[in-house]
């Protein structure tokens, strides 16, 4: 589901379009299995039958998205998590953000990982940086990888709780 909500934050972009941010209160992820029937129909597809991941996509239009994912075992346990964000900044001195084939300072970030039987989780941050010149070609990324900081795990592992509280409810089978 792609949410689009009024810009409200640093930039001109919304409030939640930064990592690990509050989510908006109107925002439901998306429930579907980690799997296509195909491969659950298959012997292999029995090490995830019942797995379910809670996808969110929010759409910030030219500014850029943000997508948080958490996969849940069959008894509805999180077993991984993530936050990405992207984004685009204005050249130097420019007030909004650029059009989409406009020049910018593009970054991507994001925090990601599993959580162990114990509780911990084992992830990496990753941010990156690109300068988009507005034509059509690959960018030149410079990113830098970090364990994630306590408070980057405990904001992330609060965004894992909420999106299970808001996740619809399971579809129903054939009578």
């Amino acid at each position: 589901m792609r949410t689009p909500i009024a810009s409200t934050g640093a930039a001109g972009r919304p409030a939640w379009h930064a990592l690990l941010a509050p989510l908006p209160a109107e925002a439901v992820p998306v429930r579907q299995p980690v799997a296509p029937p195909e491969v659950l129909a298959r012997p292999e597809g029995a090490a995830v039958a019942g797995w379910r991941q809670l996808v969110l996509h929010l759409s910030a239009g030219a500014a850029g998205s943000r997508t948080l994912l958490v996969v849940l075992d069959a008894t509805g346990v999180p077993l991984a998590a993530s936050d990405g964000v992207y984004y685009r900044e204005a050249p130097a001195g420019a007030a909004e953000t650029p059009p989409c084939d406009a020049p910018a300072r593009v970054h991507s970030e994001s925090v990601g990982g599993s959580f162990a039987p114990d509780g911990a989780f084992r992830g990496t941050h990753w941010h990156s940086v690109a300068l988009d010149d507005g034509r059509d070609g690959d960018l030149a990324w410079d990113s830098a990888r970090a364990v994630p900081s306590d408070a980057q795990v405990e904001a992330l592992t609060a965004l894992v709780a909420e999106l299970v509280r808001r996740q619809p409810p399971p579809e129903s089978g054939p009578p």
